[in-house]
Formats: structure tokens, sequence, C-alpha cells
């Protein structure tokens, strides 16, 4: 299989299978995801999303390679959401969701918030392996998916040009 079709694919079952665990860890496991964890899905989404349209289109196409960089730089926005999740979580910085109360709460709101479930706080972590958590984990990981994918775009876009300069020099 030739890299401008294997590398749509690799990106498109990336997608599956990273957010096959999420609804997994959400779903059978019960692990409740806060607002920032939900946010850490999209790029998944969007670049799988990508990969269909580039495994759609013919092989010899140009914009290729353009999708591949941009689902990398989609990556990095991830790994970026990501280590943000994680700054809440270690409480290196304040943020709308973790959770405590506003000084100037009214009773009134306070009662009108018992009456609904309250989302889960931003630094509340469920899970964890070897002491990281999976906010911490998906930095790592988006910010290696995106730094090879734009190195693997810009590679290819290379190469399409190099065999199209090949194929105008021997017209």
């Amino acid at each position: 299989m030739p890299l401008n079709r294997l590398i749509p694919a690799f990106i498109f079952l990336v997608a599956v299978g990273a957010l096959a665990m999420t609804m997994t860890a959400q779903f059978v496991f019960h692990k409740e995801p806060c607002i920032l964890c939900l946010y850490q899905r999209v790029p998944y989404v969007l670049t799988g999303l990508l990969a269909v349209i580039a495994l759609r289109l013919r092989a010899s196409s140009p914009l290729i390679p353009l999708i591949i960089i941009l689902c990398g730089l989609i990556y990095l926005s991830g790994a970026g959401i990501a280590f943000y999740n994680v700054g809440v979580e270690q409480h290196w910085w304040v943020s709308g969701c973790t959770g405590s109360l506003s000084e100037t709460v009214t009773l009134d709101q306070l009662r009108a918030s018992l009456m609904h479930k309250a989302a889960k706080s931003c630094d509340d972590i469920d899970w964890t392996l070897y002491g990281v958590s999976m906010a911490t984990y998906n930095v790592v990981f988006s910010g290696m998916l995106g730094l090879a994918s734009i190195a693997s775009g810009i590679q290819l876009s290379k190469t399409g040009k190099t065999r199209q300069a090949k194929n105008d020099g021997a017209t």
C-alpha cells in the first residue's frame, strides 16, 4: 500500500481507537469525563473525518499531503487542550471547571443547582496508570501524532513534487 494511502488509513485507525478507548472508559468502566475531556475528543473526530476524505481522493491527489499536515496541526491543538487539562488537574492555573463554588452564589442559585447533576470537576482525576492521568498521556500521544503527521505530510509533498517533475521532464 502506498504511503499516501497508508498514512490516512493509520490516522483513521488512531481516531477510531482513541474514541473507542474513551467511550469504553466512559460507558463500560463508568469514568465520567469532564468538559475538557470531552473537548479532547474533538481532534480525533476531526482527524478521522479528514482521513476518510483523504482516502476518498485519487491516490495521486496533491491534497492528501495537505490533509495529513492539517491532521498534524489538529493533533497539536489536541495536545494543547490536553496540556491545559493537565494544568487544571495539577492546579497550575485556575479554570472555570474546577468545581469550586463562587463567593457570589445566592441561596436561590444554590437551591437551583441541587435540582440537576453538577458537571464533573476538571481537577478530579478518575483514573491513572503509574500515577499519570489520561490527559497527560494524551499530551504525549497527540503531540507525537502531530509531529509525525506534519513530517509525513511534508515528506509526501516533496516526493509528490519530485515525481511530478520527473513526469514533466519525460514528456
